[in-house]
């Protein structure tokens, strides 16, 4: 069955790969980003991959650039299936060193943001009676990790976000939400958020240092382990897609979940969880 899919955050990483694996599984895929200077990389992928996509600009902090992009797909397609709100930044540095610019900023890219493209899309949606929305989270979104609060924070509340929907929009309206829990991925996204301690000051040379180098040790001796490649995890986001009833919930691996395990063992597809809200708060 093809689907219209709009991705968020596609000029690098797993937005590249859910744009190829979209487009060669059949789909019209519509990939968005907010700089179209940066598309050279989805341009050499699809091209290398033998498909094609349409490439939209969208900002997923600007409002006005999410209403005219899925205005376009609309206009064009007369409908939005799948959203992947894969559009992210990382953030590494601890609360008492942050400023409160960098954190509304994290917040709003990694939170806000994929409230806006929800936003935007579901009335079409629900008009359909049918799509589906598929969060990128973050094993940080289910476990707090040191140096990552900010961040953490955020991919927390596009867990509650998620499971919110769920528990009265899929029953009443048909719309499926997802939210996929990588670990750490191979991209250019795990360099810049070390790069970036340094570039913010996280290496400054007080109490919090010793931790940090620790942490640090820590996440390049997990290496293999813990990191996957954007295909991988592409790969299990298009088994949400062609799943009939896809999970609320779902990491990536075998190390993501063995991380999550302690709080995702008794439900770790949430669907016994969203069955039980949707009985005590709907009598559904």
């Amino acid at each position: 069955m093809q689907r219209t899919i709009l991705i968020t955050g596609a000029s690098t990483g797993l937005g590249v790969s859910l744009a190829v694996q979209a487009a060669r599984a059949g789909h019209k895929v519509y990939a968005s980003m907010r700089n179209m200077d940066k598309r050279a990389g989805l341009d050499a992928a699809t091209s290398a991959a033998g498909v094609s996509v349409t490439c939209l600009q969208l900002d997923v902090q600007d409002d006005t650039s999410i209403a005219a992009a899925v205005a376009k797909i609309i206009s064009a397609e007369g409908r939005i299936d799948v959203l992947i709100n894969n559009a992210g930044a990382g953030y590494v540095r601890s609360t008492e060193q942050a400023l409160m610019s960098e954190v509304e900023w994290v917040m709003d890219v990694n939170f806000t943001g994929v409230v806006r493209c929800t936003k935007a899309v579901i009335p079409h949606m629900r008009v359909a009676r049918s799509g589906h929305v598929i969060n990128i989270g973050s094993v940080g979104g289910l476990v707090g990790q040191p140096f990552n609060e900010i961040y953490c924070a955020a991919k927390f509340a596009v867990e509650g976000y998620t499971e919110a929907l769920a528990c009265y929009v899929t029953p009443h309206f048909g719309i499926n939400f997802t939210v996929v829990e990588p670990g750490g991925i191979k991209t250019e996204f795990a360099n810049s958020v070390l790069k970036q301690v340094g570039d913010t000051g996280g290496l400054l040379d007080d109490e919090y240092l010793p931790i940090l180098q620790a942490y640090i040790s820590g996440s390049q001796a997990r290496g293999e382990a813990a990191y996957q490649t954007a295909d991988e995890v592409a790969e299990v986001v298009m088994r949400c897609i062609s799943a009939n009833n896809p999970p609320i919930r779902t990491r990536t691996s075998d190390w993501s979940e063995e991380l999550c395990s302690l709080k995702t063992e008794s439900d770790p597809d949430g669907k016994r969880l969203q069955a039980k809200v949707m009985q005590g708060f709907l009598g559904l």
